[in-house]
């Protein structure tokens, strides 16, 4: 299974803020979607991610207060990408390996979509439920 097929099934909506939004906004922001990560955009450059990570150990841990604070200044610059063809295994290996939670889908600069632990956790075990029914059915034809 690929990025892009669980793209496919989430859709490809991206939430967003451009850098010079408040933290306080890009939080209400994420409230208001349920979400746990923004992409921090300039146009369509990715500039990277904000995530609730950033606001504990960055904003709050630092004594610093999210109406003041611009989310350029706490966001993950430089963020981890995958594209629509990463193999699903390989995405959950970065993730894991980087410690993040969230991975930008981008080709040729132009962002895709995002996908999320949540994501490919789901889609792997969808993965192994459809594998585990057709075992089943195969023993049971053939005893």
């Amino acid at each position: 299974m690929t990025v892009g097929q669980v793209l496919l099934r989430k859709g490809g909506e991206v939430f967003w803020v451009p850098p010079g939004a408040t933290v306080y906004e890009a939080l209400r922001k994420m409230a208001e979607h349920e979400i746990g990560a923004l992409l921090v955009l300039d146009g369509e450059r990715l500039l990277g991610v904000f995530s609730e990570r950033d606001y504990a150990r960055k904003l709050v841990l630092m004594g610093r207060f999210s109406r003041d604070t611009l989310v350029h200044e706490v966001m993950t610059e430089n963020p981890i990408t995958v594209t629509r063809s990463t193999p699903l295994s390989e995405a959950m290996r970065l993730m894991t390996e980087h410690r993040v939670r969230h991975l930008p889908v981008v080709e040729e600069g132009r962002v895709l979509g995002v996908i999320s632990i949540g994501d490919v956790v789901k889609a792997i075990m969808s993965e192994q439920e459809v594998l585990i029914q057709e075992l089943s059915r195969y023993v049971s034809e053939n005893r």
